[in-house]
């Protein structure tokens, strides 16, 4: 679909086979991206006939908003991969405006139930899988695409994270921590590339969305993850060029402002206390609204 505010932008979702990923992908369609790559890959509970099908399945629905899409298996924890994602990326686009680190695993891999095991219960394979794909992956996407978005001139990278107060709720996982360095990654990311022409913003969908995610079923419980879309939009466009470092809650979204000042009611302060040093992030510790 031509026209809309991402018109020549072409972007890659990282765990765009479902849930938050699928809904961005679709999204960004409707706003007008020239192309969108949809990256994915099976979890050691899961076939990757299974992640294919559902690559698949948002491919058509990509195009059936009149987007151009390509589908990618890779795992973002694995350097290869991500090298390889971007590069099949670019060689079907041309170029790479906008990334989002959206794929990520939960407690479901360290631990079965609802997180109340002891430590010394908790598989270390596990706990290090979460890691490798919630902190490694992200570093690893960026560290591949970078090159390609200061070739383009601009660019975007978007860090999916969560709700604060569940990043330290009571549960030996390292999902909840992992979300709290992306957070830190973001503000170090943004402050140290800031004027490079390319933004690092970190993007909550608000709390628990209904998808496959945390427990592999969905149960018709929390937020509908079509709640993403419009905010990962905005930060994916023109409007957000002078938005860096910053931390957005998607469900905050009110359809009924105009987007900029949607957008700036989705924003909500660091979630790190304002650094003594000079910074240039200024915005990112300014209280919504002011």
């Amino acid at each position: 679909m031509a026209g809309g505010v991402l018109e020549g932008k072409f972007a890659l979702i990282t765990g765009g086979s479902r849930g938050m990923g699928r809904e961005m992908a679709i999204a960004y369609a409707k706003a007008g991206a020239a192309g969108i790559a949809i990256t994915a890959a099976p979890g050691t509970d899961e076939q990757t006939s299974e992640i294919q099908d559902e690559l698949n399945e948002v491919l058509a629905a990509v195009e059936a908003e009149g987007g151009k899409c390509i589908t990618l298996l890779g795992d973002v924890a694995s350097a290869e991969d991500c090298i390889r994602v971007v590069e099949e990326t670019v060689k079907a686009f041309g170029a790479l405006h906008i990334l989002i680190n959206n794929a990520g695993k939960s407690g479901r891999y360290v631990h079965a139930g609802d997180g109340s095991l002891s430590i010394s219960d908790v598989d270390p394979a596990g706990f290090k899988d979460v890691i490798d794909t919630n902190i490694l992956g992200p570093y690893l996407m960026t560290h591949a695409a970078f090159k390609h978005l200061q070739a383009a001139g601009w660019g975007r990278v978007i860090n999916i994270s969560k709700r604060t107060d569940s990043m330290h709720r009571s549960a030996i996982t390292p999902y909840g921590p992992s979300k709290a360095a992306i957070e830190a990654a973001t503000i170090a990311w943004a402050e140290a590339m800031y004027g490079s022409g390319i933004t690092f913003n970190a993007l909550s969908p608000g709390g628990l969305v209904d998808t496959k995610f945390a427990t592999g079923l969905m149960d018709g419980r929390g937020l509908d993850p079509r709640v993403i879309g419009p905010m990962s939009v905005w930060l994916g466009s023109e409007a957000s060029n002078d938005t860096t470092g910053c931390r957005f809650v998607a469900e905050n979204w009110d359809d009924s402002l105009p987007v900029d000042d949607a957008a700036e009611g989705c924003r909500e302060r660091a979630i790190f206390t304002t650094p003594k040093r000079e910074t240039p992030l200024e915005k990112a510790w300014r209280e919504p609204g002011s």
